[in-house]
């Protein structure tokens, strides 16, 4: 990958190889605690489900899988230590993980420095060029460029308020729509950021109603990114403003009220709804495993398709070695759940298929299928 990572400290980790027979681990830094247990537990799902069908299929190359997780608390400084403890003394492939931006940047140097890659299947703002970290998931050009032009298509409007919580995430994702939304003759009448925490959302609601606005480009997730939901319907927003709603996903089903939140969009690498056989398929195995009642979300996907892209890069060298995997998986094709994926050579993120959804009758439901969408180049952003 030429310099990519050059800049990386020698290693100072000790790296027996794995001999035949001998359990292949896969660790995870996960939040499991300290606020975004649901994504946590998202990742849970696609990860057991990868290990439990290699495993049931003979195994990887002949060694049993098992993957080793750890409770990051929703903490960068845990992380670093989970990893550590992860490459030292457990000798794992891989780490899958984490949810946050900045403790997935907190734990690059531990990675670069123990040469075991990091598994990122976070949706996230983009930038990542480093030999040891792949990104499963999507960036702003995937997820979040294809609804401008798409709600213009359909008449919702072309006029935009940006409004999401104070960090890198929404920041990132508003810049790129900005360019988007110039480019299809649209204008952006308004932009604002808030701390998380916030319990009254009525006096940004009311400045959103009066900018006159046709649609709220939305990027406050979790619990407040529902309270401010609810608050809008109540104020009556959503009858006059649509809602794209960054990062939405199934796990917000419910979270609303009966009959709330209705006629949301947002980009997605997977509607679990779809028709499609294969994802159909993929989420009877997940309710087979994890009860009927399970969320089934593009998280577990994501966290899926990472397992099984290690499988694939393994199989395809032949041997368990990490830098082999690394650049068996450049450039590599394999199949997750909606079609061919491809991992990118230069700077490891994934083309995949990309769909436009929206919830209606208490679902989220495919509003447009896109078809494959390469992410954008990150090297040097």
């Amino acid at each position: 990958m030429g310099a990519i990572g050059a800049t990386a400290a020698a290693s100072t980790f000790s790296m027996p190889a794995i001999a035949s027979g001998k359990t292949i681990r896969i660790g995870a830094v996960q939040p499991f605690s300290g606020g975004l247990e649901l994504f946590g537990n998202q990742a849970k799902m696609g990860l057991d489900l990868a290990a439990a069908e290699i495993n049931a299929a003979g195994g990887l190359l002949g060694h049993p899988v098992e993957i080793l997780y750890e409770d990051n608390k929703t903490d960068p400084k845990t992380s670093v230590e989970r990893a550590r403890k992860l490459i030292e003394r457990d000798e794992v492939m891989a780490i899958s993980g984490p949810i946050t931006s900045s403790a997935r940047d907190a734990m690059a140097a531990t990675m670069e420095r123990g040469k075991t890659p990091l598994f990122y299947a976070t949706n996230y703002e983009g930038g990542i060029c480093n030999r040891y970290l792949f990104s499963f998931n999507t960036v702003p050009n995937q997820d979040t460029a294809p609804l401008i032009p798409y709600l213009k298509e359909i008449g919702v409007g072309d006029s935009y308020y940006m409004f999401g919580a104070d960090y890198i995430w929404p920041r990132n994702m508003f810049a790129t729509a900005k360019a988007i939304i110039g480019e299809v003759g649209g204008t952006t009448l308004g932009e604002e950021y808030t701390p998380f925490g916030v319990k009254d959302f009525a006096p940004v609601i009311r400045k959103i109603a009066d900018s006159g606005a046709k649609i709220l480009l939305f990027a406050l997730p979790g619990a407040d990114g529902i309270t401010f939901i609810k608050q809008a319907e109540e104020f009556g927003l959503t009858k006059t403003v649509k809602i794209a709603f960054l990062g939405f996903a199934e796990t917000y089903l419910g979270a609303f009220g009966p009959g709330k939140g209705e006629g949301m969009y947002v980009g997605v690498p997977f509607v679990a709804s779809s028709d499609e056989p294969s994802v159909q398929d993929f989420v009877a195995r997940l309710h087979k495993a994890n009860g009927q009642d399970a969320v089934v979300s593009f998280y577990v996907m994501t966290h899926y398709n990472s397992v099984m892209a290690l499988k694939a890069a393994l199989e395809k060298v032949g041997k368990v070695d990490r830098e082999a995997m690394i650049d068996a998986m450049e450039g590599m094709t394999f199949d997750i759940p909606t079609g061919p994926a491809t991992i990118t050579a230069a700077d490891h993120h994934v083309a995949m298929n990309m769909y436009i959804a929206k919830t209606e009758d208490g679902a989220l439901n495919v509003a447009k299928k896109l078809g494959i969408i390469e992410p954008a180049p990150q090297c040097g952003t």
